[in-house]
């Protein structure tokens, strides 16, 4: 078994909260390292008491089971995950479902704490509704121009 192949395996496990991306595209999968048909993988949480931690714990260690005959998964929380990490595939994922991922700090457009455009109509005039959305990691937005509410990904 190689590194390559458990990252494989590890972009078919969904984020049981946003399940249209992978564990790999939040960055929440930090590290693989294999010796010989074990696997060692470090993940780290979203936010230090996310809910889901267990259930992505599991569900990475069920999805490398698979091939690997061991599989160790460490949970670290140094550094703290941050939205930097999750890759442009995943933002493309997340607003392709109606979710508004956090802009990379260097659009001019990003104003640190809010969506730079509207998942649904690409407008850049939002407004929050409240500060937190269906999960802990999320706040709901609206569009004022289209009006659709939608969830937006908090940067931090």
């Amino acid at each position: 078994m190689t590194v390559e192949t458990a990252w494989e395996l590890l972009a078919e496990v969904p984020d049981p909260e946003l399940p249209t991306v992978s564990v790999v595209d939040l960055g929440i999968a930090r590290d693989v390292t294999v010796d010989g048909d074990a696997v060692v993988v470090t993940i780290t949480p979203t936010y230090s008491g996310c809910p889901a931690m267990r259930e992505i714990e599991q569900d990475v260690r069920a999805k490398l089971a698979s091939r690997f005959a061991s599989v160790d998964v460490r949970t670290v929380l140094s550094p703290a995950w941050t939205t930097d990490w999750i890759t442009p595939g995943g933002r493309e994922k997340l607003a392709g479902s109606g979710i508004a991922p956090p802009g990379a700090r260097m659009l001019p457009l990003l104003v640190e704490g809010r969506p730079d455009r509207c998942p649904h109509c690409g407008s850049t005039e939002t407004e929050e509704l409240a500060g937190f959305g269906s999960t802990a990691c999320k706040a709901l937005w609206r569009c004022t121009s289209c009006r659709e509410p939608f969830d937006y990904v908090k940067a931090h």
